[in-house]
């Protein structure tokens, strides 16, 4: 029998814990899910058999190894800065390891030790990082096969909300770690453009939006994510001579965020310690010139020179310009603004989330060109099993299952980027109704 362990039962868990369960007694196997709170993992394995449930802080040693040393395999979907520990016990007990995260250094260090234990170690197999992965590469290698060279790769996605529960002006609400969304694009993006490089700082990354369209969805705006050329190499398009990724919301989002970057509300450099008695307009007031003589409303106005009604409606929803308390009174402006974020961007119980996907591809064939657009659309069921969940869990779910049913042969490091490990999951994931379209639009 064999024993599988994950460990961490949180949001992006659902489908995972889900698909693994619910074939463990017809497999033959022996589902272990450990979590800091163990009723939350009862709840999750709703007491199906060959499942248990383990509470686990993963600070102790002694119990996080036992749990480990018991397992065949081990699925870490705890935060990405304990992978590392993780793998390293897993190296050390022979065991293999999965996750959906990004492979990180301290991973790449173990890569002989893991080859020469002959381990199987799978990162990045779950939304972006994974299906990305997955679907572009297998379109990459579908084009070298036919002799062919693609000329530009651009690929966007984004965890947004399905259309019929875009509730508010932004069309926005949390779908995964808040934190990483308050502090999105910071830094300097990078990308390139008919072979010349480019840059944008991050006080510029939300004027530079594009518009990205979906059949039935209408448009989105497109913005470039932090380095994309780290992605010529991984997709063995070293000499493209344009390459892009970007990160996808609804219209008007990018050109209202900016308005809270320009201000600093986004920054997670100092701390601030505001009066116990602060409001949510003394908040975004602290930001503006001093002026008495005018309005939080006319100063904001002022500030921002192409401040519109659409971008001013978004700014007021999120009760920046009321008299509320603040919902935290000590923190950088960033972990100020997501306390007010996470009360107002909270997914309702029957609020349905959408992960959207495009690429688009420009590939040269037989001397003529020709686009390929590839695009894939997932909606959640509810706030407990969204889109999200479903995309990084099951593909993950999908490579255990493989890799148990002897489907995947392989050991060492890896990444889902070579045809063993990407075919196969695919074609499982379209039995879930997770497939692309594709459409070519010829020149």
């Amino acid at each position: 029998m064999n024993r599988i362990l994950i460990l961490g039962g949180g949001k992006s868990s659902t489908f995972l814990i889900d698909h693994l369960a619910d074939q463990a007694s017809s497999k033959n196997r022996h589902v272990v899910l450990a979590d800091l709170d163990v009723e939350l993992a009862k709840r999750k394995l709703k007491g199906k058999a060959n499942t248990e449930a383990k509470a686990l802080d993963i600070g102790d040693e002694n119990a996080r190894r036992q749990l480990i040393k018991e397992a065949d395999v081990v699925i870490s979907m705890l935060p990405a800065r304990m992978h590392p520990q993780v793998a390293i016990d897993c190296v050390e007990l022979g065991k293999h390891f999965f996750s959906a995260s990004y492979e990180s250094k301290e991973m790449r260090q173990m890569e002989t030790q893991i080859r020469e234990k002959g381990l199987f170690f799978l990162n990045e197999c779950g939304l972006d990082p994974g299906i990305d992965h997955m679907s572009a590469k297998k379109i990459i290698d579908q084009v070298k096969a036919n002799q062919g060279e693609i000329l530009s790769f651009k690929s966007y996605a984004g965890g947004l909300l399905s259309p019929e529960c875009e509730d508010n002006p932004w069309k926005y609400k949390f779908t995964w770690n808040p934190r990483n969304v308050v502090l999105a694009g910071q830094g300097m993006s990078r990308y390139i453009e008919q072979s010349k490089l480019k840059y944008i700082p991050y006080h510029q990354l939300f004027k530079r939006a594009v518009k990205v369209s979906f059949d039935e969805l209408g448009d989105f705006e497109g913005y470039p994510n932090r380095d994309s050329l780290a992605y010529r190499k991984l997709y063995g398009l070293e000499n493209i001579p344009t390459m892009l990724r970007g990160t996808l919301r609804r219209t008007g989002f990018t050109k209202a965020w900016d308005v809270l970057v320009e201000l600093g509300l986004t920054d997670d450099s100092i701390e601030l310690n505001p009066p116990s008695t602060s409001t949510k307009r003394d908040f975004l007031n602290s930001f503006l010139p001093f002026d008495p003589e005018r309005s939080v409303e006319e100063k904001l106005s002022s500030y921002i020179p192409d401040m519109d009604f659409p971008t001013f409606e978004k700014i007021q929803w999120l009760g920046l310009f009321s008299h509320d308390p603040l919902p935290i009174y000590q923190g950088s402006p960033a972990q100020i603004l997501q306390a007010i974020l996470e009360k107002e961007w909270t997914l309702k119980a029957d609020d349905r989330d959408m992960i959207v996907m495009q690429h688009q591809f420009e590939i040269k064939e037989n001397n003529s060109t020709r686009k390929l657009i590839s695009s894939l659309v997932v909606k959640g069921e509810n706030s407990d099993h969204t889109a999200m969940a479903k995309t990084v869990g099951l593909p993950l779910a999908i490579a255990v299952d493989l890799f148990l049913e002897g489907e995947i042969k392989l050991t060492g490091l890896h990444l889902p980027i070579i045809p063993e490990i990407y075919l196969p999951i695919l074609d499982r994931l379209a039995d879930y109704g997770i497939h692309f379209e594709e459409k070519f639009i010829e020149n």
